[in-house]
C-alpha cells in the first residue's frame, strides 16, 4: 500500500459519450475518497483535446471513472495499453464485449445465461422496411445497443409508441435491440475482484430504473439486502460471478437481473465501469457489506493491471 502511494494515479473522468456528466461525479468522488486516504492524484478531464496529451502525464496508473463510449467500451483502454500504463478494470476486449448489449446476449446465450427474448434491427433494415414486424410482439423494450444509464430506451406498449422509440434509439446507435417486455423486479449484484458482493433490488418512481430514476435523488428506492429466498440469493450472486467470468471482467463489475414472479432471473446487462456516485449502486453494496466507500475505491486500484499479451510484447 505505501508502495501504491508513491505513485502518480490518474483519475479519468469526464469522456465524450452522453454519459459525461456522470463520469465527472464518478470522478470527483474517487479522487477525493483517493486523496483522503493519502494517494497521488492527478485528475483528468478526458476530452478530445486532452486525449492526445495523456501520455505526458506521465501517469503509474490509471482509476477508469468513465461511463459509456470511448471510455467504457475498450477505446481508453486500448490506448493506455499502447502506452504501457496500467488500469483499473477490465481488458479492452472484456470492456468493448459487456458495453455492446447484443453481443453480450448472444454470448450468454451460449453459455445457456438466460436472457430475455430480443431481435436486432439495423438503421439499413428500419429504413428499408419499417417496424411492422414488431408490432404484434408488443409490449417490447427498444434501446440501443452501446449506451449506458438507461439512455435511449423506451418500453412501448402501444402500435403508436413503436416508431418514435425506434427514431429515439437510432439517434444513439446504428443497430437497436428490441426486447420481450418482461414486468419484473430490478436486481444488480455487485462483483468485486471474482467474488459476489452483495444483491440490491431497485423500485423506481418511474415505469423503469430510467435515467432520471438513477441520477435524481429520490427517484427510486433501494433495498440493501435485496428480499430475496436464501435458494435465488445463492443463485443470483452465483450467476452474477458466472456472467462476470464469462466474459473475463476484471475489477469491479455490476450484473444486472430482471426476476419475475417464478423467481426465473433474465441477464439485463454487465457494467464494466460501474456508477461511483452518491448515488451509484455499487458503493451501495459494498458499504452494506462492511466496505466503505474509500476503501472499495482502495480496493479497486489495488486491482489495477497492464492488460498486456507479455508474449506478443516480447515479440515486438
Amino acid at each position: 500500500m505505501n508502495e501504491l502511494k508513491e505513485k502518480v494515479i490518474g483519475v479519468l473522468m469526464g469522456g465524450m459519450s452522453a454519459e459525461r456528466e456522470i463520469s465527472m461525479k464518478s470522478g470527483k468522488a474517487v479522487s477525493n475518497a483517493l486523496i483522503g486516504l493519502g494517494y497521488n492524484i492527478r485528475e483528468i478531464d478526458v476530452t478530445r483535446e486532452s486525449i492526445g496529451r495523456l501520455a505526458d502525464e506521465e501517469l503509474d496508473i490509471a482509476f477508469i471513472a468513465l461511463h459509456g463510449r470511448f471510455g467504457e467500451d475498450g477505446t481508453i483502454q486500448g490506448m493506455l495499453e499502447m502506452m504501457r500504463i496500467p488500469y483499473t478494470g477490465s481488458s479492452h476486449t472484456t470492456s468493448a464485449v459487456a458495453l455492446n448489449k447484443l453481443i453480450t446476449k448472444q454470448l450468454m446465450k451460449y453459455n445457456n445465461i438466460q436472457v430475455t427474448p430480443f431481435e436486432a434491427i439495423t438503421i439499413d433494415e428500419y429504413r428499408e422496411s419499417g417496424c411492422t414486424k414488431f408490432i404484434d410482439n408488443i409490449p417490447v423494450v427498444v434501446k440501443p445497443i452501446n449506451e449506458g444509464s438507461s439512455i435511449g430506451i423506451s418500453i412501448v406498449k402501444s402500435a403508436q409508441q413503436l416508431k418514435p422509440a425506434l427514431d429515439l434509439a437510432f439517434t444513439y446507435d446504428d443497430t437497436v435491440l428490441v426486447e420481450k417486455y418482461i414486468k419484473a423486479r430490478e436486481i444488480q449484484v455487485g462483483v468485486l475482484n471474482n467474488k459476489p458482493l452483495g444483491i440490491i433490488e431497485i423500485v423506481p418512481k418511474n415505469e423503469f430504473y430510467d435515467f432520471d430514476a438513477k441520477y435524481s435523488d429520490g427517484g427510486a428506492k433501494h433495498i440493501f439486502p435485496a428480499p430475496l429466498d436464501v435458494a435465488v440469493h445463492d443463485m443470483l450472486m452465483e450467476r452474477a460471478l458466472m456472467v462476470h467470468k464469462i466474459l473475463g471482467c476484471s475489477g469491479a463489475t455490476r450484473v444486472d437481473f430482471l426476476l419475475d414472479d417464478n423467481n426465473e432471473a433474465y441477464l439485463l446487462e454487465v457494467n464494466t465501469l460501474p456508477g461511483m456516485t452518491e448515488l451509484s449502486l455499487l458503493p451501495e453494496i459494498a458499504d452494506g457489506v462492511g466496505i466503505p466507500f474509500p476503501k472499495l475505491c482502495e480496493e479497486i486500484l489495488k486491482g489495477a493491471s497492464l492488460h498486456v499479451n507479455y508474449m506478443a510484447d516480447a515479440r515486438i
